[in-house]
């Protein structure tokens, strides 16, 4: 399966590119997903037509499974990630992709922030959502029960999906 992480954290191999991982193994059921750390995208995220941004948007583009990722800053996803998400054409940038949203946070406050707020930039960039996000307190994932919990739950709805040919826009 073509499986992209995207992790808005400032901080590289954060602790929610680690959550993203692991989620995306338990969806995949192997290690194989390519990592976009926007953080080391640097400064090419303020520009347009920069060869390196458009090559992760282009990954993304034609993934089939994308975790999207971001901590919890501000009772939000990150401007990081934002930044990243307005390189891509509205309504078919991510057109015939699946996407997770995951978010992790350090309190149970802001748990619907992944619907709320990351969600629905995904489908207006043409994503398919097909799942609740993910919200994980981000001292306690490690364990990966809550990961697992989702996966078992919601991946027969996404392998169905994922099983489906789909056009993409690129």
């Amino acid at each position: 399966m073509n499986t992209t992480i995207v992790v808005g954290n400032p901080k590289p191999r954060s602790r929610t590119a680690s959550a993203a991982a692991q989620l995306a193994k338990a969806f995949a059921g192997h290690d194989g997903a390519t990592l976009i750390d926007v953080v080391d995208l640097g400064p090419a995220l303020l520009g347009w037509n920069e060869p390196v941004v458009e090559a992760a948007v282009r990954r993304v583009a034609e993934s089939r499974l994308v975790i999207v990722a971001s901590p919890t800053y501000k009772a939000t996803y990150t401007g990081l990630l934002k930044l990243f998400l307005d390189q891509f054409a509205g309504g078919t940038g991510m057109q015939g992709v699946v996407a997770l949203p995951l978010m992790l946070g350090a309190g149970p406050a802001h748990a619907m922030a992944p619907d709320l707020l990351l969600k629905p930039v995904l489908v207006e960039l043409g994503a398919t959502c097909p799942a609740p996000g993910l919200y994980l307190m981000e001292r306690s994932f490690e364990d990966g029960a809550a990961i697992q919990a989702y996966a078992h739950r919601w991946a027969p709805i996404v392998h169905t999906l994922l099983s489906k040919e789909v056009s993409h826009h690129v």
